[in-house]
């Protein structure tokens, strides 16, 4: 969407797109022909928590953009497992000419029935998740689910509560912790627990902190 709104100049003075965009929507289009045509396709990548890139040789399947980030999803031929591959990691991107046949075990829909963002996990199961929202961020959820598998539980003038079957992973963490004050955890008691030991480590930090140095 981004990129073709951005190439219509008389939009420009009528849509106001993000100015935030992070490396990598370059790869967009090649990844794309790839895509289409089947084409295997190498490229270095490196992770944030390792100070060296791996080359990588993979099949890929499909585009996915998650909170301002572009994501190639791609069975790796090392081990024959479909991954996530973040753009703005790749460089020196060389799409091949070699074909590959179509992926039958590959299916989107099935693969991103139960995650939040772009985490896949490999052997774990979705978890029953219920949440409780103040009112007025109830209003924002109702509007916005946080997840097509999201029901409504209760709705009146004290809470909206929710019922998600979703997998637990840190990006479904990241965002339940955004939302602060506004939202409680009510079950499974591990991601209860898991939200508490959050806040006081996030408490702690605050307590320890000695404003007399700022």
């Amino acid at each position: 969407m981004y990129h073709a709104l951005r190439v219509n100049e008389q939009n420009k003075q009528y849509i106001y797109l993000e100015k935030r965009q992070t490396p990598g929507t370059e790869h967009l289009y090649g990844l794309l022909h790839a895509i289409h045509n089947r084409l295997q396709i190498t490229f270095s990548y490196q992770k944030f928590y390792t100070d060296h890139s791996e080359q990588r040789t993979v099949n890929p399947l499909a585009l996915k953009e998650f909170k301002h980030r572009w994501y190639l999803l791609a069975r790796d031929k090392y081990d024959n497992r479909v991954k996530v591959y973040a753009l703005d990691r790749i460089s020196e991107l060389e799409i091949s000419k070699l074909n590959f046949p179509e992926d039958a075990d590959f299916d989107m829909d099935k693969i991103q029935k139960h995650c939040f963002g772009i985490i896949i996990p490999n052997d774990e199961k979705p978890e029953k998740v219920v949440l409780s929202f103040e009112p007025f961020q109830g209003k924002y959820i109702k509007s916005l689910p946080l997840h097509e598998t999201q029901k409504i539980l209760i709705d009146n003038d004290e809470e909206l509560r929710v019922s998600l079957n979703i997998y637990l992973t840190h990006d479904f963490k990241m965002e339940v912790l955004s939302m602060g004050e506004t939202v409680k955890v009510i079950e499974p008691e591990c991601f209860v627990e898991e939200m508490q030991e959050s806040y006081r480590g996030a408490l702690e930090k605050y307590l320890n902190q000695d404003f007399r140095k700022i």
